[in-house]
C-alpha cells in the first residue's frame, strides 16, 4: 500500500537527518513489467495528500528520472506534467553497452542475477533494449529538454561517460552531471560549470557497484560537488563524514556536499547553509565511533 510505504520512507528520511527530500521516481522501462513501467498516479496522490495534511516530517518534492530509451516513458510521464511537486528531471539511458553499462560483462552479471534470465534470454533482452533506444532515445530526449526548459525545471544528465556526453548536456541547458562514470566526464562538467553529483553509497562502500569511477577518487581530485542518497538515505550523512578521511575534506566542506551544494544545484536559495534569513533546518549529530548518529 502506497501511504504506509510513504510514511515509512519519510520516517527513514527524517532519521537520516534529511529535512528536504527530492523523491526520485523512475519513469519508463525496457521491461514493461518493471516497477518503472508502472503508472505513478497513486504515488503522487499520496504525496500530495500527506503533505497537505502536514503528516510528513521532511519537505518532499519530486525528482523524475526519465528513461529516454524506453517506449513507454512519455505516456508514463503524463501524471507528472505540470504537477506542483516536480522540481527536477534526470534524462537517463541505461541501454547496455554504453554509459553506466559500457561493460557488457558486468551488465550481464547484474541483469541475469536480478531477473533470472538464461544466456539466450539475456541476449534477446539486450537486443530489444538496443532496438528501443534506436527508436525512442533521441525523440524522448528532445521532448524532456524542451518540456523542462519551457517551465524552468532543472535538468540533470545521467551517467555521463565522455566529454562529448557532457558537452551535449551542457548545450541543452543541463546544469547537473549526475553520476559521471569516468573522471574525464566529471572534469569536463567542472570546466563547463555543471554541478557534479555522485552517490553516497559509492563513498560508503569504497567504489561503484558497476565498476565505474569511485566517488572518493573524484573528491580527491576536486571534482565532487554533491552527494546523492542513491536509494540509501542513511548513506548521505555517513558519506559526508567519510569524506574527511577518504578525500581529505575538512568537516564544513564535507557537509556542504549534502547541504549547500545540492540546494543551489536545484535552485533552492532559502536553505542549505546556516545564515541570516535562511530556513532554520538544523540537525544535531553525534559520533558513535566513526558513525554519525542523528539525535534531533
Amino acid at each position: 500500500p502506497v501511504m504506509p510505504a510513504l510514511l515509512a520512507h519519510d520516517a527513514e528520511v527524517a532519521a537520516s537527518g534529511i529535512t528536504t527530500v527530492y523523491d526520485a521516481l523512475g519513469v519508463g522501462d525496457h521491461d514493461e513489467r518493471g516497477i518503472r513501467g508502472q503508472d505513478m498516479t497513486e504515488v503522487l496522490d499520496a504525496l500530495v495528500a500527506a503533505q497537505d495534511a502536514r503528516c510528513l516530517r521532511a519537505e518532499h518534492w519530486v525528482h523524475v528520472r526519465a528513461e529516454i530509451a524506453a517506449g513507454n516513458t512519455r505516456a508514463l510521464f503524463a501524471p507528472f506534467e505540470n504537477h506542483r511537486l516536480v522540481r527536477l528531471v534526470s534524462v537517463m539511458d541505461h541501454t547496455p553497452g554504453q554509459r553506466q553499462w559500457h561493460d557488457l560483462a558486468r551488465y550481464r552479471t547484474y541483469q541475469q542475477g536480478k531477473r533470472g534470465l538464461s544466456d539466450a534470454e539475456m541476449e534477446r533482452f539486450i537486443a530489444r533494449a538496443r532496438e528501443m533506444q534506436a527508436h525512442h532515445a533521441a525523440a524522448n530526449r528532445r521532448h524532456f529538454v524542451a518540456y523542462c526548459t519551457s517551465r524552468g525545471i532543472p535538468l540533470a544528465s545521467h551517467d555521463d561517460t565522455t566529454a562529448a556526453h557532457v558537452d551535449e548536456a551542457h548545450a541543452e541547458g543541463m546544469a547537473i552531471s549526475e553520476f559521471p562514470t569516468h573522471a574525464e566526464a566529471a572534469r569536463r562538467a567542472r570546466e563547463v560549470g555543471m554541478s557534479v553529483v555522485m552517490g553516497a553509497p559509492n563513498v560508503v562502500r569504497g567504489g561503484s557497484h558497476s565498476g565505474n569511477v569511485a566517488a572518493a577518487d573524484l573528491a580527491r581530485a576536486g571534482l565532487l560537488d554533491t552527494l546523492s542518497s542513491d536509494y540509501v538515505p542513511s548513506s548521505l550523512l555517513a558519506a559526508a563524514f567519510l569524506l574527511r578521511s577518504a578525500a581529505g575534506f575538512d568537516l564544513p566542506a564535507a557537509v556542504r556536499t549534502v547541504t549547500l551544494h545540492p540546494a543551489r544545484s536545484v535552485g533552492l536559495v532559502d536553505r542549505g547553509e546556516i545564515a541570516p534569513g535562511r530556513r532554520a533546518d538544523l540537525v544535531r549529530v553525534r559520533l558513535l565511533g566513526d558513525q554519525p548518529v542523528v539525535r534531533a
